[in-house]
């Protein structure tokens, strides 16, 4: 092919345009130079190219010392699989840079345009990391999906298990994924309005209970010892085992949960969301109980990258030592929350607390629930809010046992912005009375309630638990023949949309001849009065008569 001859570059003056007067004097004086001129510089263009490109096709050397001979992994256990993922500078960075340039210590763009980009790293990744479980190799993942693990929340051995396992349930998982999403796209739209169950799933569900007879039998005594000397041995580094104590139903559905927490765990350390051992709060001392966290929370660095916390539990003060916490609690004046008392019966008082007016405690307790809560994002902003802290009081003072928050003005009317029971409270009933107290509001105040979305997993069983436990009582007591679903929203204060979510779950609302008709199922209603029965005059409900209370009337 002919050679094409490269013109040579024109100067440029300061303004960027061409300097017309120069370029001709050089025209007149160097016409006899130019074809060598541009010969020359096309000679050193394509060696500086060759040098670039022998530069990126030999490997950088390194110290036998320094690195290993594997190349570097990403946070998934799996080696990076573009350039972009990893700090791209090196020890070997100053000699690419020296082979990059031509003889004449310039840099060509045609050789930058080779070169890869540089990223500084926003998360510095040890690639050195190792599982924390004694005796693990970091090798495999609890979800069976990736190659390596660096926490105890993906290691197969803290679980008991063998990264084969992980990997063959991960695939017998996806299956029954795939066999699930066939079946609910075969089912047409208007198929999944009829309420009554179909034969195959009258026959899952008579295996489910068939599977489950088992799971309150206890365990036997070899059982028992087999579980004692795993405990004895391993201590907290492994998890303690669950074989026949449920049935391998619930087991089943319990390691699902663990292996979806753990791949959402995953993702959040891949975008630094969280980092494994940093920054994060294991355990908080509260009063008489040390309480491990489930979610991280924005304490202050200085107080987060401890990890135990020490809080007060009638002010909410966090401390960072046990000697500071005993030396506060002798001078804290503090036995209930600020606010005002709108409820007490026996034990059990509940107290307004406006966050504008005690905005300190407010954002305190906001960050407490935050350790044991997902979904919540208001920390700071407490002051449209007002806080219902219920408390359980003995001769030390109220300790607290849960809260929720509303807005003051809600355009929605949610009756419940965030709700929380303390985890040392929890499966005791409180959370049901914080829920009936805050729709105790709604009637007082003449409006419907509902909480505001997304719930947490806990207090979406919670309300979906106390919404079919309000229908129930209310068909119970109903006498009359036409039931409308405006008068019970009317007369429970609950949502429309929540009367008529709990009744389609319960196949309790027919549809028939162009009406919706709620049916009154006498079997459901002879199971809650049972265990109505069961449960006797417990405490743990809330009486309408103790409380004193009027609507705010602005804020």
């Amino acid at each position: 092919m002919p050679r094409r001859r490269q013109r040579p570059v024109a100067g440029s003056g300061s303004d960027g345009t061409e300097d017309s007067d120069s370029s001709a004097d050089r025209e007149q004086t160097n016409s006899s130079e130019s074809d060598g001129t541009a010969a020359k510089r096309q000679r050193l263009t394509r060696a500086s190219m060759r040098l670039s490109q022998s530069s990126q096709d030999t490997p950088d050397l390194k110290p036998a010392g320094d690195h290993d001979e594997s190349p570097p992994l990403t946070p998934t256990g799996n080696a990076p699989s573009s350039e972009s993922e990893l700090d791209i500078s090196s020890p070997n960075a100053s000699h690419d840079e020296s082979q990059a340039k031509d003889p004449a210590g310039r840099e060509s763009d045609k050789d930058l345009s080779h070169r890869p980009k540089r990223r500084r790293c926003h998360e510095t990744y040890n690639f050195n990391m190792k599982c924390p479980t004694p005796g693990c190799n970091s090798l495999g993942h609890l979800t069976g999906k990736h190659e390596r693990h660096f926490a105890v929340s993906g290691c197969p051995l803290y679980h008991n298990l063998s990264a084969d396992e992980c990997k063959v349930k991960a695939i017998s998982r996806e299956k029954q994924e795939e066999e699930m999403k066939g079946q609910d796209e075969g089912n047409s739209r208007h198929a999944t309005r009829h309420q009554t169950p179909t034969s195959k799933q009258s026959r899952y569900k008579e295996q489910v209970a068939e599977m489950r007879k088992g799971r309150n039998a206890g365990l036997q005594k070899e059982q028992k010892d087999k579980h004692v000397e795993h405990r004895q041995t391993h201590g907290n580094t492994r998890e303690p085992l669950l074989e026949n104590i449920t049935s391998e139903y619930d087991l089943e559905l319990f390691r699902k949960a663990q292996a979806r927490a753990s791949e959402d765990l995953e993702k959040l350390r891949i975008q630094g969301q969280i980092t494994e051992g940093s920054n994060m709060i294991k355990t908080i001392l509260f009063g008489r109980y040390e309480l491990d966290t489930w979610y991280h929370s924005p304490y202050p660095e200085e107080y987060a990258r401890l990890g135990r916390l020490y809080v007060c539990e009638f002010c909410l003060k966090y401390m960072k030592s046990q000697t500071i916490l005993r030396r506060h609690m002798a001078k804290c004046v503090w036995k209930h929350p600020p606010g005002d008392e709108v409820y007490r019966k026996g034990a059990i008082s509940v107290f307004e607390v406006d966050g504008k007016k005690n905005k300190i405690y407010c954002q305190n307790l906001c960050l407490l629930a935050k350790l044991f809560l997902d979904h919540k994002t208001l920390y700071y902003d407490v002051e449209p809010f007002l806080f219902y802290v219920m408390t359980e009081a003995d001769n030390t003072g109220c300790h607290l046992v849960g809260y929720f928050s509303k807005e003051k003005n809600s355009f929605l009317n949610y009756n419940v912005s965030c709700i929380l029971t303390m985890p040392q409270y929890m499966r005791q009933g409180f959370g049901k009375m914080l829920i009936d107290f805050s729709y105790l509001l709604s009637k007082v105040e003449e409006k419907v309630g509902s909480p505001e979305r997304p719930l947490s997993d806990l207090g979406l069983i919670s309300y979906r638990s106390y919404w079919k436990e309000v229908l129930l009582r209310y068909m119970c007591n109903f006498q009359g023949k036409e039931i409308s679903i405006k008068e019970i929203s009317q007369e429970t204060a609950v949502n429309p949309v929540d009367i008529v979510s709990t009744l389609q779950s319960l196949q309790m609302l027919k549809y028939w001849k162009g009406k919706h008709l709620v049916l009154k199922r006498q079997d459901l209603i002879d199971e809650w009065k049972a265990k109505e029965t069961k449960r006797g005059n417990s405490n743990k409900t809330i009486d309408p008569g103790s409380l004193k209370w009027t609507p705010p009337k602005g804020t």
